[in-house]
């Protein structure tokens, strides 16, 4: 027998990395919200590599600080080692990434999320949604608490049915051997969701004590002090070192020789895996013209001797990994802590959602991370947090709050989650952006700060540090725009000696442009008389050393915004349109794209479909379908 328990106005399904930015995000913005959880000791748990950040993942960590999140924050306070990864690349691919000591980063996150004001957390497993007339209007635990709520959003990342398989053992399973969850998997289906099945895998733990670090190469942490949230000024310098070596030929021989017992190749496993997370396995019969393949040993705390064997990823049987651990140079006495293994799960396509995170299919109900076809904490949280505050804001019957591809790696997520869908794991990837020159590691402050304050979940006090931060940087740059260097020959000793001389006065700012004169040395020509902070000296550097490349890039956004403004008509039907492809009428049904612009993405829609959609729009013969 069930019971009323409850009324919230929003409910987050989860505690994962998607759980609780939801969670955080919907409290900070003043709704009453709830958030359930398997099990209480796993919230903000780290299943696979104790890491945040990297490539794009890292400047999405930073977007959802700059949106007033809580994953930057937390791993700067509970990290072990943090490196600017690209420093010898240009601004638009340089990005963060920290070592997470675990299990502090868990303890941290549950202790903030227990002290926010508006949010409950709760131990319980869902297992239906209170859905009447197509609207979500709560959930029922497996206790038979029903909770009633104004909008729900599920993030139940890879414990949809999840199933554990290494070698030929499988077992139902969530991550780490924890409770999966079986009943909503079956109840979304009835709902009318289309499901697929995707697998991601996890390496082998192994014990620190046993790995002789003489046969690997030390990789430190940066010397100068880093962090990714704009409000850390605390920072951490007792740093512990990563440590790589490699694969060789004994390892791939000892791989090659056992593909018959990889559940990958005897057909065990039937989800598609990421393609650019591959398995030892996988990696080693795709590339088999290498002779190794990079291992990185991660430790995954100070208070533990367990390390991650970053590479390593496979399902193949447990004996077998303890052997090939001992091929790799380090490892040749290793003790092994914890196998490896491959997990299957249930994901939403992520067509049948609205660019808010809202399901088309139900009303009122929004899903984020991995149950929507990601891969990676970072891509978890940025649709976590966009989650809680348009289930916020649904609550509060607001607008939602959609971000485009020119303002974030989270809105070129999201786009390409709900516009083109994805047929395996998504990674976010600099590639996957066209306006990367734009969304840079340094600058995700100036681009959505402005909008965190506006709805509610920057505090005035940092809003006006940003502000005072802008209008520095603005007036540098006209300062540099104003002022003339003169020829001397201690202006010339001052410039790099693969610099030109300088021949004819010149305005300091097009001296900055030429590519191998710093800021630092400009500043040293033409010295302000106010002190210009680090981070305001960087951004004045890159955007006018970068200004033609950054100009291109706008005029680019403007151009396409004008396409995102000309909407479609609700309830349009397109297999009345004459002249679309075939194909393009259906994937136009399916997506029911909100503008032209986002048309335009949708995959086997072309420039020809697009331009007969548009003149049939502005002709204003609109046929809808029949309600």
């Amino acid at each position: 027998m069930g019971y009323k328990a409850d009324s919230y106005d929003v409910i987050v399904v989860g505690a994962g990395h998607a759980g609780v930015e939801a969670g955080l995000a919907s409290a900070r913005m003043g709704a009453k919200t709830l958030m359930l959880t398997l099990n209480l000791d796993s919230v903000a748990f780290m299943p696979c590599n104790p890491s945040v950040g990297g490539p794009a993942k890292g400047i999405v960590v930073r977007e959802i600080d700059a949106l007033g999140g809580e994953m930057g924050r937390n791993i700067d306070k509970t990290h072990i080692q943090m490196r600017m990864l690209n420093t010898g690349k240009g601004p638009a691919v340089r990005a963060l990434r920290a070592q997470a000591d675990k299990v502090q980063y868990q303890s941290e996150m549950k202790r903030t999320i227990e002290e926010q004001d508006n949010l409950t957390l709760l131990q319980g497993m869902v297992e239906k949604l209170i859905v009447e007339d197509g609207v979500c209007k709560g959930v029922v635990t497996k206790t038979g608490a029903e909770f009633e709520a104004k909008s729900v959003v599920l993030t139940t990342g890879t414990f949809m049915r999840g199933r554990v398989i290494l070698g030929d053992l499988s077992y139902e399973s969530g991550p780490n051997n924890m409770q999966p969850s079986v009943n909503l998997s079956h109840h979304l289906e009835e709902l009318g969701f289309e499901m697929v099945r995707f697998k991601t895998g996890t390496p082998p733990r192994v014990n620190n004590k046993s790995i002789d670090y003489s046969k690997t190469e030390i990789q430190p942490g940066d010397e100068k002090p880093r962090a990714f949230s704009y409000e850390t000024t605390e920072f951490i310098t007792d740093q512990l070192p990563c440590w790589l070596t490699y694969t060789g030929e004994e390892t791939h021989k000892l791989i090659n020789d056992n593909l018959h017992r990889s559940p990958m190749y005897s057909g065990m496993i039937e989800g598609t895996g990421p393609r650019y997370c591959p398995s030892i396995e996988d990696k080693i019969v795709r590339f088999n013209d290498k002779p190794r393949h990079q291992i990185f040993l991660e430790p995954e705390g100070r208070n533990t001797k367990e390390v991650y064997v970053q590479g390593l990823s496979t399902s193949l049987p447990e004996d077998l990994q303890q052997k090939i651990l001992k091929t790799v140079p380090g490892l040749e006495n290793v003790e092994m802590m914890r196998a490896g293994y491959a997990i299957e799960y249930d994901v939403v396509v992520p067509t049948q959602l609205w660019p808010s995170l809202e399901t088309k299919t139900v009303k009122n109900l929004f899903t984020a991370g991995q149950l929507n076809g990601t891969s990676g904490y970072e891509e978890a949280a940025g649709q976590g947090i966009m989650s809680g505050i348009n289930a916020a804001r649904n609550a509060q019957e607001r607008e939602a709050v959609i971000l485009d591809r020119s303002q974030g790696y989270i809105g070129v997520m999201i786009d390409d989650l709900v516009t083109k869908g994805t047929n395996e794991p998504y990674r976010l990837l600099t590639s996957r952006a066209e306006y990367r020159l734009l969304l840079r590691h340094d600058n995700a402050d100036l681009r959505l700060t402005e909008l965190g304050y506006e709805i509610g979940m920057i505090p005035k006090e940092r809003y006006d540090r940003f502000l005072a931060k802008k209008e520095m940087i603005e007036q540098e740059m006209k300062r540099l725009e104003k002022i003339v260097i003169k020829p001397s020959e201690q202006v010339n000793a001052v410039l790099p000696e693969n610099s030109t001389e300088l021949k004819e006065a010149m305005h300091a700012a097009n001296l900055l442009k030429r590519p191998e004169v710093t800021y630092q040395e400009i500043h040293q020509l033409a010295p302000a008389d106010y002190e210009i902070p680090e981070d305001v000296a960087e951004q004045v550097e890159i955007q006018i050393k970068y200004s033609g490349y950054i100009n291109k890039s706008l005029q680019q956004v403007e151009r396409m915004k004008r396409m995102d403004e000309k909407r479609i008509p609700d309830g349009i039907d397109y297999f009345a349109i004459g002249g679309l492809a075939t194909e393009a009428k259906q994937k136009l049904d399916e997506v029911r794209p909100l503008s032209i612009g986002q048309a335009s993405r949708v995959s086997g829609v072309n420039p020809a479909d697009v331009s007969i959609l548009l003149v049939y729009i502005e002709q204003g013969k609109i046929a809808k379908i029949a309600k």
